[in-house]
């Protein structure tokens, strides 16, 4: 067994909230044993079963998430649904379980039933009792469980399950155990102390806390348990999981969930590093995305950041053996760029490949060799840089020279040659440093001396492209870029109310590009992986006034709407701040907590990234 498979063991083991289905389900680990806390409301007749955040409906709740620790020790919710307020409490120890429900609002005439379910999951082996004293009993190979109630007991024989279940009156507090009966004042006392425990944590981070809090609350609800590849990872949302037959992994979005987790989980940032970077396609390069249906986007992959994961989450707990077992298949997604998105004048261009679909999925028939696919490689999907640029099927290239791709491939060889001089792969460090000084020499080509800024540029007219992003900055991977125009950008440019500055920053498009109005996903709301790989590259030509601004804005803007509504958005508006005012955004994205690792590291709560191993 390897050591990954050792740790991944020891991880994936008693009760958290393994179920993506729904954030009321508890698990048992490894034995799949499923408590499913539901809520049959009699005024409308309606039965909740599974609840998620910001899902409103008759059969669906609005769910405001807590706290949770990531090895499921302390949880807390609240969820609203049809005239109903709970909050919802759980502590985990010693393979035992608490839940606690304390009413907040109730339907004045008849209250609904609290209904626990209870199931044995993907497949697994298991028998569920119904004892004659209402308490329920799961019988496993390994081990027998018991669950008990505090409620009084009610017939409610219209619950919609075929799962046997514990049915309760709906009181102020009511509690569930397992291994034994306990009072409410017995499930409180185990929970406060618990949630102090989890408190305690979230205190080393001082005046960071909050930004803290909802960086790992985010992170800990968004991390499930995949039965088909029998792993624990941090899918993007629960909402999005849905829609891919069970759950979807994306690359970048991936990559950085394992450096969120650094600073609380070790387990779970390694675990998103090795899992992301198994589902390299046939071809060797990491995909755009990789879902439970084996739909994959074998035409084409997305922002190098892998090397970038790996090296700081290293750098945090300094296991050469991490490094060992993702080095070669890094190295090949790194050729592999080299060899297919590198022009004749080695300027970097974003692609898309044919390929046969696999699954049938509608995502593997369409936007495959087109522009559109182009754009998905980017992680930009409609960004206005690529409005009307050409895609060349021979070449299965947009006609545009990127300067951000360029940054970030330098970024890319930077960190995989530090990380190779680490494990003594000095060979291929030399290649990669190699690869890096072309790259860098071609970008100084994207150099517009007038407007003191990198530039995309296309490849069949030789015409500037002006329209700039937060990627423009990128370009400041580069070592290669002289002091004298790293400080012309952050002048001319980053401190320019009509291009990137402001009180909330960094819009995706430039605020006075045309498309900046239309305040639609990257056409002009403010993202969490832009903010964060600009501040990288800002840091590391040491622009420190602009890395501080960028800092604080971004964890102010963070903390707008999650002081309020509890969310962590996958995008901002950027004229009010709020990712509930942007028309696309997920409510609870983890990436969007990227807001609160820049301020992190800013303040040296992480080690500094620029620092050489």
């Amino acid at each position: 067994m390897t050591r990954y498979e050792e740790m991944k063991n020891s991880f994936i083991k008693g009760w958290n909230t393994w179920n993506t289905r729904s954030m009321t389900s508890h698990v048992l680990m490894p034995e799949g044993f499923a408590l499913n806390l539901c809520i049959k409301d009699y005024a409308s007749a309606a039965y909740l079963r599974e609840a998620d955040v910001g899902n409103s409906g008759r059969n669906q709740a609005v769910v405001f998430p807590g706290a949770h620790s990531y090895d499921g020790s302390y949880t807390e919710l609240k969820l609203s649904w049809n005239g109903t307020e709970v909050k919802i409490e759980s502590a985990s120890a010693g393979g035992e379980l608490c839940l606690l429900v304390s009413k907040i609002k109730a339907p004045s005439i008849k209250p609904p039933a609290l209904i626990l379910e209870a199931g044995v999951l993907w497949g697994r082996s298991g028998k569920i009792i119904k004892e004659n004293d209402g308490s329920l009993r799961a019988e496993f190979a390994s081990r027998a469980v018991g669950v008990y109630t505090t409620g009084e007991a009610v017939f409610e024989p219209y619950a919609e399950t075929a799962c046997p279940y514990i049915s309760v009156a709906f009181g102020d507090k009511t509690g569930f155990s397992t291994g034994k009966k306990l009072t409410v004042r017995e499930i409180e006392k185990i929970i406060a102390e618990n949630k102090k425990a989890h408190e305690a944590q979230k205190q080393k981070f001082g005046e960071l806390s909050e930004a803290y809090d909802a960086m790992q609350t985010c992170l800990a609800w968004d991390t499930v348990y995949d039965p088909l590849k029998d792993r624990a990872v941090s899918t993007v949302s629960r909402r999005w999981n849905r829609n891919w037959g069970g759950y979807v992994m994306f690359c970048w979005d991936n990559y950085f969930a394992a450096m969120l987790a650094m600073l609380g989980s070790k387990e779970i940032a390694y675990s998103n590093l090795i899992e992301m970077t198994r589902e390299k396609t046939e071809s060797g390069f990491v995909p755009n995305f990789a879902s439970a249906i084996d739909a994959k986007s074998r035409d084409r992959s997305q922002p190098p950041v892998g090397s970038l994961a790996l090296r700081e989450v290293y750098r945090e707990y300094r296991e050469s053996w991490l490094i060992e077992t993702l080095f070669d298949d890094l190295f090949e997604w790194n050729t592999w760029y080299y060899e297919n998105r590198r022009t004749p004048e080695n300027h970097f261009a974003w692609g898309s490949n044919p390929s046969k679909p696999v699954s049938g999925h509608y995502s593997e028939i369409n936007d495959i060799d087109n522009l559109q696919g182009a754009a998905y490689e980017s992680g930009l999907d409609n960004s206005p840089m690529y409005d009307g640029v050409p895609f060349n099927k021979e070449t299965h290239l947009m006609e545009l020279a990127d300067a951000g791709l360029a940054g970030l491939y330098v970024m890319d060889c930077g960190a995989l040659s530090e990380l190779a001089g680490v494990i003594g792969r000095d060979a291929e460090g030399e290649i990669l440093r190699e690869r890096a000084e072309i790259c860098s020499e071609a970008l100084k080509k994207l150099w517009h001396a007038e407007d003191g800024f990198f530039y995309n540029k296309r490849t069949d007219t030789g015409e500037w492209n002006k329209r700039v992003s937060p990627t423009n900055f990128y370009a400041l991977f580069s070592d290669k870029v002289s002091k004298e125009r790293a400080n012309r950008i952050v002048k001319e440019h980053f401190f320019n109310e009509n291009e990137f500055y402001g009180e909330y920053m960094m819009p995706s498009i430039a605020r006075n590009d045309p498309a900046y109005a239309e305040q639609n996903y990257w056409r002009g709301c403010i993202w969490a992986p832009m903010n964060f790989l600009a501040y990288l590259a800002l840091r590391n030509h040491k622009l420190t006034e602009a890395c501080e601004v960028l800092a604080e804005k971004s964890k102010n803007l963070l903390l707008l709407d999650w002081n309020i509504n509890g969310h962590v958005h996958e995008n901002y508006h950027c004229d009010t701040g709020m990712g509930c005012d942007s028309k696309y955004s997920d409510k609870f994205y983890h990436w969007g907590a990227l807001l609160s690792l820049i301020a992190m590291i800013d303040k040296g709560y992480v080690d500094a990234p620029e620092e050489p191993l």
